[in-house]
């Protein structure tokens, strides 16, 4: 009654009170009968007995020792069963208050002490009804036992419902738990998916746009002020850089797509590149397509774009090269996009193993991008020799508009 009992359910307060409605009863009745039957008893030893038992029985329950611990529950079982021995002496009709005892002694006791309390009130009733019957038979057990046993499945069965039913409540809030914890995991997921997807269009669409910005303020900075003519031209271009760059920012607001896409194919985005990008530097860029030219699903044209600013800006701030060659190839259920420049070189495995935060961001971001769309990157480069970029994308043809 500590533990288990100090949860109350409707159903558990239902049973106590057709319990104490049962207790109520049988008293009631073994007074009646005392009173108006022949052999119901003394009236006044029945009276005064039922009334000290229903005495201490009402005082039980409101007992917080007898709630808390089983050691308080036996000795108020104790008293208990000491002033239903007095009803038993007093009139043979006490024995069926032995009923309601049984349910008590097993649920306050526990099951080995509950049974062995259940054994102690079943031979008790029996010895009190053969009292008053001068003899012993043994039909007369076969109540009291028959009772004890009623009452022993009965609590015994309930006890293990509700256990299962305990068993199915933690389960619940185990699964509920997580739950909980795997849509806050999916969350966080599609956070940290969200800020690598951000940084990679930033570093490939802002980032490169402000580079060349930079560059060409320089060179404005480096024609003044005997070249006016040729610095305002460098100007000019910044501004020019500026305004794709405030394009490219309210495009990450509007959520739609490049507008260096907008209505073209990527050849023409890509030719319209590599223009801008020798303009911007002085390097000669050229584009190659070949292959039958068709148009691709919005996701492979915005990567491709993508990882070819962020190889020619790569190009333009690093390589030191005089020439770029941009290729992009058309072949059955795939696209290849190939970027290669005559500079300096590196070395692709010393930049990968870079942990002091100057590896760059680019080539892990063209990576990215080519395997999320289920595709390969290589680089191919060394000191001295150049750099190759090579990606590969399949895709199926984009579906044509409806009339």
């Amino acid at each position: 009654m500590a533990t288990e009992r100090s949860r109350t359910t409707p159903v558990a307060l239902v049973l106590r009170l057709c319990l104490h409605l049962l207790v109520a009863g049988l008293l009631a009745i073994a007074v009646a009968r005392a009173a108006f039957a022949a052999r119901g008893g003394d009236p006044a030893a029945v009276g005064a007995a039922a009334s000290a038992m229903a005495a201490v029985y009402a005082v039980g329950p409101r007992l917080a020792a007898v709630h808390r611990s089983r050691r308080g529950a036996a000795l108020w079982l104790a008293l208990l069963g000491v002033t239903w021995a007095g009803v038993l002496v007093a009139t043979q009709d006490g024995v069926w208050l032995a009923f309601p005892l049984y349910f008590l002694e097993l649920h306050l006791l526990g099951r080995r002490s509950g049974l062995v309390a259940v054994g102690l009130t079943a031979a008790a009733a029996i010895a009190g009804w053969s009292f008053h019957q001068h003899a012993f038979n043994l039909a007369a057990s076969i109540g009291p036992l028959l009772g004890a046993a009623v009452a022993t499945a009965t609590v015994l069965g309930y006890q293990a419902l509700y256990r299962e039913s305990e068993e199915r409540r933690r389960l619940i809030d185990e699964l509920t738990a997580a739950r909980a914890d795997l849509a806050a995991a999916h969350h966080a997921a599609g956070v940290l998916a969200e800020r690598e997807r951000l940084a990679r269009e930033i570093h490939d669409t802002l980032a490169q746009s402000l580079s060349s910005i930079q560059l060409l303020l320089r060179a404005a900075q480096r024609a003044l002020p005997e070249r006016t003519e040729a610095a305002a031209g460098y100007v000019e271009q910044a501004r020019q850089a500026a305004q794709d760059n405030l394009d490219e920012a309210r495009r990450f607001v509007r959520a739609l797509t490049p507008p260096a896409l907008d209505g073209d194919p990527l050849s023409v985005a890509l030719e319209r590149l590599c223009a801008t990008t020798t303009a911007h530097s002085g390097l000669p860029v050229h584009l190659h397509v070949s292959g039958e030219q068709v148009r691709l699903p919005a996701a492979q044209e915005v990567a491709l774009l993508r990882i070819a600013q962020s190889a020619l800006g790569n190009t333009v701030r690093h390589a030191k090269a005089s020439r770029a060659e941009v290729t992009l190839s058309y072949m059955e259920g795939e696209v290849a996009l190939d970027v290669f420049d005559d500079g300096a070189g590196f070395d692709p495995a010393a930049v990968a193993g870079r942990t002091d935060g100057e590896g760059g961001f680019g080539l892990p971001s063209m990576r990215a991008r080519a395997r999320a769309l289920g595709g390969s990157f290589t680089v191919e480069s060394a000191p001295g020799e150049g750099t190759a970029l090579a990606v590969q994308l399949p895709v199926a043809p984009a579906p044509e508009a409806g009339p």
